[in-house]
């Protein structure tokens, strides 16, 4: 249960909302950049650079249907800066939603002092019928 300005609400905070969304295209895509940001994938166009960029470098013959299915350096190199995006953008999500879980567990225990300050202070007197000085 949440709190907003002292009313409480029974729905969660909306953090990772889109990864436990109802559609399963949306969930496929919302995991989109964490697969491009795996080491596996990352791996993999490395080994595609090689493939494609060092082997000819060198003198190995690399077939035209290998090049036209890998494609060529501008598209390994391009899609290894995807993956930087796509990291960078994965941590930042993460970090993100580690610090809304903090701040909700803050808001929660500055709740809960002002409830105890406020159960254990007087009534507030009005004015005018305080002791005369």
């Amino acid at each position: 249960m949440t709190t907003t300005e002292g009313v409480a609400t029974s729905e969660p905070p909306v953090t990772g909302a889109q990864d436990q969304h109802p559609n399963p295209l949306v969930r496929a895509l919302n995991s989109v950049p964490r697969l491009l940001a795996s080491k596996l994938h990352v791996l993999f166009l490395f080994g595609l650079g090689v493939f494609l960029v060092v082997l000819p470098l060198v003198g190995v013959t690399v077939s035209a249907k290998a090049e036209l299915i890998g494609g060529n350096y501008t598209n390994v190199t391009s899609d290894l800066g995807a993956c930087i995006a796509a990291g960078g953008t994965v941590h930042l999500v993460r970090r993100h939603r580690a610090h809304q879980r903090e701040l909700a567990d803050l808001h929660d225990k500055v709740d809960s002092l002002l409830a105890a300050v406020r159960s254990q202070a007087p009534p507030a007197r009005p004015e005018g019928h305080g002791p005369a000085s």
